[in-house]
């Protein structure tokens, strides 16, 4: 059995917390935030800063009243749409500036656009050939005997058609513990699987963790891990054969998704022609099983 310990944390899932006191690097970690941002934040994103950027060029180009030739008088909606052709390069020709600061502008905005641009299609492309897992993880975990022996389950699926090689899972127990000198601490547990690694995950995967004497979860009861604010998170690293790079998924499950005396229903099938049927439909269902409520 392996443990650590770290500060509490306030939320039942250890990889959630509010952290205070550490200085903001908005520009500093701008790269990882926008990579990790979803689709809709980054474009919006990338739509506010396109026109922004236009409305301060436009806004630079009234300074010269005399600055683009095509224009009404000072119209700043023309020279708006001026800038998003210049940003752009599409240069229409109805518009054309006609002054050296017009000129200027035009040359530092040409260049403002085409770094944005390359920025904007660099970053659009590491988000979206971002190797990823489509694992689907069971809403619950069970508790039942398999084998006779009390047992904890967890069932995962490839969401994928392609499969993952070499996976490799580890189920781990984090708890609240109060020390001898009474400091509270978040301890994790390493939860020994049955069997932990899959040479080919395609379709379904059942990780068991045996309830021996040796278990951290042995004379575990609802109640006590409650109590102590447990939380069981699943991690599975394996290399995807499509893209050939490491993938990883984790998901975790406070005390309350651990459902005693429960075994998950069974999903596979073999049809007339030999090949194997998986009823997704049935992949979170449960039905009761027996288990002895504190095992000897």
């Amino acid at each position: 059995m392996k443990k650590a310990s770290s500060p509490p944390l306030s939320s039942s899932a250890p990889f959630q917390a509010e952290r205070v006191g550490l200085p903001k690097q908005y520009l500093g970690d701008l790269y990882h935030f926008l990579l990790t941002t979803s689709w809709p934040k980054l474009l919006f994103s990338i739509f506010v800063v396109y026109v922004v950027s236009n409305m301060g060029f436009a806004f630079l180009y009234m300074l010269d009243p005399h600055a683009i030739e095509g224009t009404h008088s000072r119209s700043y909606i023309d020279l708006f749409f001026f800038s998003v052709q210049t940003m752009a390069t599409i240069g229409y020709g109805k518009m054309v500036p006609q002054s050296i600061f017009a000129n200027l502008l035009v040359t530092l905005e040409a260049l403002v656009g085409l770094l944005g641009f390359a920025f904007a299609t660099g970053l659009m492309f590491a988000k979206f050939s971002r190797p990823t897992a489509r694992v689907l993880f069971s809403r619950h975990v069970v508790v039942s005997n398999r084998d006779n022996i009390p047992s904890l389950m967890v069932r995962m699926a490839n969401e994928r058609g392609n499969q993952i090689v070499e996976a490799q899972l580890r189920l781990v127990l984090v708890q609240s513990e109060t020390t001898a000198e009474g400091e509270s601490v978040r301890r994790f547990y390493e939860l020994p699987l049955l069997r932990d690694r899959n040479t080919i995950f395609a379709l379904t995967w059942t990780a068991l963790h045996p309830i021996s004497k040796d278990s951290p979860l042995y004379q575990a009861t609802p109640q006590s891990l409650a109590e102590k604010n447990a939380t069981l998170v699943v991690s599975l690293v394996g290399i995807d054969e499509t893209f050939s790079q490491t993938v990883h998924a984790r998901h975790s499950y406070p005390a309350k998704d651990i459902l005693w005396g429960y075994r998950f229903v069974d999903i596979l099938s073999r049809l007339q022609n030999g090949r194997i049927r998986v009823d997704y439909t049935k992949f979170h269902s449960t039905q009761p099983a027996p288990f002895p409520a504190n095992p000897s």
